[in-house]
C-alpha cells in the first residue's frame, strides 16, 4: 500500500483517513490476544485450581512485564537503526511469540501433563496452573513489546496536529478488535446453536495478533535510515553522557508540573480500569448467574454447573463486546470533540460517566442492566485509550519517543500491581455463603473502581493544557 508523501523536512507525514484505517490494524488484532486474555483467563485457571488471590497473583503478569518490559523496549527501539525500520522489529517478534503462548494457554494442562510424561516426573512439578501462569507471562510481556513501540510510531512518524486523532484511531482499532474477539464465540452460539471452544477462541487471538501486526509492519513505513541515523547524531552531539534509566525517569516527571499530574491521573484511572478488566467474567460468573465458588470443587459439581459457567462466559463476551462497540462507536468522535474543546475537558465527562455506570453496577446483578452500564462505560474507556496519550504527546522531546511511551506506562502497569495483590486479596476474604455454596463479593471491585475513578476526574480538573 502506498503511503502519501506529503511530508514536512523532518520526515513527519500527515495521513490520510485510508492510512490511518491502515496503521492501525496491527492494534487491531493485538485486541484479540489481550480481550482473549481478560475474558478467558479465569475460567481456565479457576478450573486448574486458583483461587481468587492466586488469580490476582497471575494477572501480576501484566502489570510486571509493563514496568520492565515497555520502558526496557522502548528504550532499545530509540536507539535500534535497521532496513527494517526503528520500532518493526519489535512488533514482529513480539506477536509471533504471542501466538504460540495463546495458543499453548488453555492447553495448559495437557502440556503439563506431556511434559510429566517425558521428563518421568510426578504431574505436581509441571502442574497445568504452573504452565498457564507462565504462558500468561509470555503473553502479557509479548503485548508489552508491541505496544510501546507501537504507540512510538505516531509521534516517529505523523505531524504533532494529528497526534490526538492518530491515537483515537488507535482507540477505535481496540474498539473494532475487542467487539469482534468478544462477540465471536456468542453470536456462533446465537445464530448456529454452536458453542465455541475456549481453545478455538485463543486459536483465534492468535491467528489475529499476528496476521494484524504482520499487515502494520510490511505496510507502515517508517522515517528512512538517514532520517533515523540523522536524528541519532543529532541526539548523540546533545547529550555529553549516557544517562541511567532512573535518570530519565526524573527528567520526565520533572519536565513539566503537569506532566506529574498526567502520570497521577493515568495512575487512578488505571486502577479503575483493571477492577473491571480482571474481576468482570468472575462477576458475571458467580454473581449475576450465581455459581458457586469452582476453585476445591469436585468433578461432579463443575459438571453441574458447566452450563451455567459457560452462559456467564458469553455473557462476560457480550458485556466486553458492548463496552468495546460504544468504544469504538465514540473512539473518531471523541477525537474530534477533543480536537474542538480541548483533550482535559472531554476526558472529564468521559471518566465521569464510567465512575457512574460503575457505581450502579455494584447495586445491580439484573444483566440486561449490567450489559447496559458496561456500553455506558465504553464512553470512559475510549477516552482512557486516546487522550491521556495525546495529553503526554505535547511534552515528549524527539528522539526519546519509545522510552517516554515505556515510562509512561508505568503508571498504567504500576496500579495493576495494586489491583492483582491488594484488591485480589480484600475480595478472597469477603467470603459469603450462598444457596448454592461459598461465594465471594466480586462486586466489590466495581465500588473501588469508581472512587479511583473520581479521584482520577479531580486530578485531571487541575491539569493545565498547552493553548
Amino acid at each position: 500500500m502506498s503511503e502519501n508523501n506529503n511530508a514536512s523536512s523532518n520526515g513527519l507525514r500527515k495521513l490520510t483517513t485510508i492510512q490511518l484505517l491502515n496503521f492501525c490494524l496491527g492494534f487491531f488484532g493485538l485486541q484479540f490476544a489481550w480481550q482473549m486474555r481478560i475474558i478467558l483467563s479465569g475460567p481456565v485457571t479457576e478450573g486448574l485450581g486458583a483461587s481468587p488471590f492466586i488469580f490476582g497473583l497471575i494477572w501480576l503478569a501484566g502489570p510486571v512485564t509493563g514496568m520492565v518490559v515497555q520502558p526496557i523496549i522502548g528504550a532499545l527501539s530509540d536507539n535500534t537503526h535497521t532496513k527494517f525500520g526503528r520500532r518493526r522489529p519489535y512488533l514482529m517478534l513480539g506477536a509471533i511469540l504471542a501466538a504460540i503462548a495463546l495458543w499453548a494457554f488453555p492447553n495448559s494442562a495437557n502440556i503439563a501433563q506431556l511434559l510429566s510424561n517425558k521428563l518421568h516426573l510426578p504431574m505436581p512439578v509441571f502442574g497445568g496452573l504452573i504452565v498457564a501462569a507462565i504462558m500468561i507471562w509470555i503473553i502479557d510481556a509479548c503485548v508489552n513489546a508491541a505496544q510501546g513501540p507501537y504507540r512510538a510510531l505516531i509521534p516517529d512518524n505523523i505531524v504533532p496536529e494529528q497526534h490526538s486523532i492518530a491515537n483515537s484511531y488507535l482507540s477505535f482499532a481496540i474498539g473494532l478488535g475487542s467487539v469482534i474477539a468478544a462477540g465471536t464465540a456468542p453470536f456462533l452460539k446465537w445464530a448456529f446453536n454452536y458453542q465455541m471452544s475456549i481453545e478455538a477462541q485463543f486459536i483465534m487471538a492468535a491467528l489475529a495478533f499476528f496476521l494484524g501486526m504482520s499487515w502494520t509492519c510490511i505496510t507502515f513505513k517508517e522515517k528512512s535510515a538517514q532520517k533515523e541515523n540523522q536524528l541519532k547524531t543529532e541526539n548523540d552531539n546533545e547529550k555529553t553522557e549516557k544517562s541511567s534509566f532512573w535518570d530519565d525517569f526524573k527528567t520526565f516527571l520533572k519536565s513539566s508540573p503537569e506532566v506529574y499530574k498526567i502520570c497521577m491521573m493515568q495512575f487512578f484511572t488505571w486502577i479503575g480500569v483493571m477492577c473491571m478488566f480482571i474481576f468482570f467474567t468472575q462477576f458475571a460468573i458467580h454473581t449475576v448467574f450465581q455459581v458457586p465458588d469452582l476453585t476445591t470443587a469436585t468433578e461432579a459439581t463443575k459438571a453441574l454447573y458447566a452450563q451455567a459457567t459457560s452462559e456467564a462466559t458469553n455473557f462476560s463476551s457480550i458485556c466486553f463486546a458492548i463496552l468495546n462497540l460504544v468504544c469504538f462507536i465514540v473512539s473518531i468522535p471523541i477525537g474530534i470533540l477533543s480536537t474542538k474543546f480541548g483533550n482535559k475537558k472531554v476526558h472529564i465527562v468521559s471518566l465521569l460517566i464510567m465512575a457512574i455506570a460503575y457505581l450502579l453496577m455494584t447495586l445491580t446483578a439484573n444483566s440486561k442492566a449490567i450489559m447496559l452500564l458496561m456500553g455506558i462505560a465504553g464512553i470512559g474507556w475510549s477516552s482512557i485509550l486516546a487522550l491521556p496519550f495525546a495529553m503526554l504527546s505535547e511534552y515528549i522531546q524527539k528522539g526519546s519517543e519509545g522510552a517516554v511511551m515505556g515510562i509512561f506506562n508505568i503508571f498504567i502497569a504500576g496500579p495493576q500491581v495494586l489491583v492483582c495483590t491488594v484488591i485480589a486479596w480484600f475480595i478472597s476474604k469477603c467470603i459469603m455463603q450462598t444457596p448454592q455454596g461459598i461465594n465471594y463479593h466480586w462486586e466489590y471491585s466495581f465500588l473501588i473502581g469508581a472512587i479511583v475513578l473520581f479521584i482520577s476526574v479531580i486530578i485531571t480538573n487541575m491539569i493545565k493544557e498547552k493553548a
